[in-house]
């Protein structure tokens, strides 16, 4: 079966920091570019970053540059989100996506055409003031 797995989430003060994994299985996806996107709560579901498969390409949302790391390993099929200096409104279910096309990962949004491949189940992020 081929699914991503979150992990990591949990409950954190403001100003602290979560690192949140994204393990796939059932295939590779090396060749893959990699997401992580967040829902609040009331919220719909938006874009944060995205890896390119080789790892040399990283691309952020503005609400999240120069607090948020998204790295990976191919070798253990896994992706990951460092996240810094969190705030109460980074509180959301985070969750990973897939996807050979790194535009259609990036350029993602609700009511889009364009459905990404593979969508884990998400992780919880609570960011406490």
């Amino acid at each position: 079966q081929v699914q991503l797995v979150e992990s990591g989430g949990g409950l954190v003060q403001a100003g602290g920091s979560l690192r949140l994994s994204c393990a796939a299985s059932g295939r590779t996806f090396s060749s893959y570019t990699m997401g992580w996107f967040r829902q609040a709560p009331g919220k719909e579901r938006e874009f944060v970053t995205a890896i390119s498969w080789r790892g040399g390409r990283t691309y952020y949302a503005d609400s999240v540059k120069g607090r948020f790391t998204i790295s990976r390993d191919n070798a253990k099929n896994t992706v990951f989100l460092q996240m810094n200096s969190l705030k109460p409104e980074d509180t959301a279910v985070y969750y990973c996506a897939a996807d050979p096309s790194t535009q259609k990962i990036t350029t993602w949004y609700v009511g889009t055409q364009r459905a990404l491949e593979l969508w884990g189940q998400g992780t919880l992020v609570t960011v406490s003031s």
